[in-house]
């Protein structure tokens, strides 16, 4: 059944239904703010609390209690007044505070007061040699699939890369009874020196005794293998093998399955295509907002909450939702701001969220290997371009991304650049010896995500709109 919004203006707008949209929307509508929350996945939770409503794995340890905590936040938008639709793709959103989003084969469009984008991460692209190969997929991919459907691997699997999600992973396919041959683990020792100065923060946080015990249980079941360096898959048309160095020996394993991850980033197209200011970060090597203490960003009336606004975990991204609404309705509704809890509570809570993070982001920095390949390693996967292209197309004067989508249509697929974006910018930063800010990324603009034609002609028209395009 296809759900319209039922007005076409509201308050409040909430885009994505994860950790920070369901804060977010649920904070808003308590206020008594007309709320309106868009999510193109089939039920809430984003990718952290994903099918946290309809998850077949009911055993609460298999998936940890952190992800039960998005039933409470579900349940919280639930009792609110918010007005929640699932399956919405939300194609544009402009500076006059205009949303054009698609639901269920129809576009239409919405005004509002006051914006927040909750669009959360996506999984840091991973460029390696076969890492198009049937068989290798992201960590995340996997994490969907157990989540939503109990499914874990059954075949020969081999996990690569570093992060905090690689291992909470790696314990989830475990317990479910799936199979892992091997840990391969990215990390560079020199990051262990380099994150040391943060370890008190980390060491005082929740992070810390979840992560010790988390790795604890998956290496007193999987060889984990640490120091890897020259990541590598192959197979002629599927994968058949995985390829690495470690203490200066190359090995070589055979797989069925690969799962690559080295950490996540902000998921920014919808924002940037709003005309929103970005920078680069390099700590987190990746586009972040320019944002205000209340999340609000350059475009006024918009904010962006969760990890849409900076790598910060779930926990941030609950705070970061409230702190957004709240500002909007400090803006909208000042009466009604005094029934929340106060803007000054929320940022200790936000503090207290973050707390370690520093060491996480420094401890499980990619290496410059894992994120700027070289040859004929595939760059962007929908237009199959190779490393050696893009660095051909710098030598004959392409100056930046924008310039190259001329010589190579990079990032003009399907993704949109998503899975290409970051890796296009270091690779030319690099080839041409300037800065990532220097170099820039993508020029984004409407639609963000791919929609039909038949889509855009069921947008609902005037009879001034026909009138201008058809002749009497």
């Amino acid at each position: 059944m296809t759900v319209a919004p039922k007005r076409e203006d509201y308050d409040v707008v909430v885009i994505g239904a994860g950790p920070a949209g369901l804060a977010a929307a649920a904070t808003s509508a308590e206020a008594g703010l007309s709320t309106l929350l868009l999510d193109e996945n089939i039920g809430p939770g984003g990718q952290v609390f994903r099918a946290i409503a309809s998850t077949p794995v009911t055993d609460r340890n298999q998936l940890g209690a952190d992800y039960w905590v998005g039933a409470d936040l579900v349940k919280s938008l639930r009792a609110s007044n918010a007005e929640v639709i699932h399956r919405a793709t939300v194609w544009s959103l402009d500076r006059n505070l205009d949303i054009a989003v698609s639901i269920g084969g129809a576009s239409a469009f919405v005004k509002a007061k006051r914006v927040i984008l909750a669009t959360g991460a996506l999984e840091r692209p991973f460029p390696i040699p076969g890492w198009t190969l049937p068989g290798v997929m992201t960590a995340g991919a996997a994490q969907t699939m157990l989540k939503s459907s109990a499914l874990v691997p059954d075949g020969r699997t081999v996990i690569g890369g570093q992060g905090p999600l690689l291992w909470l992973l790696a314990a989830q396919i475990l317990r479910l009874g799936g199979r892992i041959d091997r840990i391969l683990d990215t990390t560079e020792r020199g990051n262990y020196f380099a994150a040391l100065p943060h370890a008190f923060a980390f060491l005082t946080s929740p992070y810390f005794a979840k992560g010790l015990s988390m790795m604890r249980e998956v290496k007193a079941k999987v060889q984990v293998v640490s120091g890897v360096t020259e990541l590598a898959a192959s197979g002629d048309g599927q994968l058949a093998g995985v390829s690495y160095v470690a203490g200066g020996k190359r090995e070589t394993i055979p797989a069925d399955l690969l799962l690559l991850h080295q950490g996540v980033v902000p998921n920014v197209n919808l924002a940037m295509s709003a005309g929103i200011e970005h920078r680069w970060d390099d700590l987190q090597l990746c586009w972040s907002p320019v944002l205000d203490a209340s999340c609000g960003s350059s475009v006024a009336g918009i904010a962006i909450a969760g990890d849409g606004a900076g790598i910060g975990g779930a926990n941030a991204a609950v705070v970061r939702g409230r702190i957004a609404a709240r500002a909007a309705v400090e803006a909208l509704a000042p009466a009604a701001a005094a029934k929340l809890a106060p803007m000054a509570t929320l940022r200790s809570d936000l503090a207290k969220a973050e707390r370690g993070r520093l060491f996480l982001d420094t401890l499980f920095r990619p290496a410059p290997q894992f994120r700027i390949p070289s040859g004929d390693t595939i760059v962007c996967r929908c237009e199959e371009v190779t490393a050696k292209d893009v660095l051909d197309s710098v030598a004959i004067g392409a100056t930046g991304p924008n310039q190259l989508k001329a010589y190579r249509r990079t990032g003009m697929g399907p993704c949109q650049g998503r899975l290409c974006g970051l890796t296009v910018t270091e690779l030319m930063a690099q080839a041409r010896g300037k800065t990532p800010q220097e170099i820039g990324y993508y020029r984004l603009r409407a639609p963000v995500k791919p929609i039909t034609l038949a889509e855009l002609a069921a947008v609902p028209k005037s009879e001034a709109d026909v009138k201008a395009v058809v002749r009497g």
